[in-house]
């Protein structure tokens, strides 16, 4: 007979299996349809999906160590998550709002367009 999970049990085990996705989508394995997107504004939306999803992951990590157990042999890293979730949102924040690149320095112009007549 299976033992039921406590909430705060079942927080946890879910905010652990999110940071694996999380860990894989950062290692290049998740998003598939990201890969093979040919529109721009699909693959901008889609990018926009993935940040709010972190920010609920984010929000789950903080439910997850708030209930875990402060006694225990084994803890889960929460900041080393945290840290994680920053960098892959980093990545994708950079590539939706890329650096514009700065004006260049005129270079100087002459102003003198008038040509003289040789004398004969």
């Amino acid at each position: 007979m299976r033992q039921k999970r406590s909430p705060a049990t079942s927080v946890r085990h879910r905010a652990i299996a999110i940071a694996a996705l999380v860990v894989a989508f950062a290692a290049g394995l998740g998003a598939p349809s990201l890969a093979c997107a040919g529109d721009a504004a699909s693959e901008r939306a889609d990018l926009a999906v993935i940040l709010r999803e972190l920010n609920l992951i984010d929000r789950l990590a903080d439910n997850a160590e708030a209930s875990a157990p402060q006694k225990s042999r084994y803890h889960f890293d929460y900041r080393r998550l945290r840290g994680d979730i920053a960098r892959v949102r980093s990545g994708i924040h950079d590539y939706l709002t890329p650096p514009r690149a700065q004006p260049r320095d005129p270079a100087v112009l002459s102003g003198e367009y008038r040509e003289g007549n040789p004398s004969p």
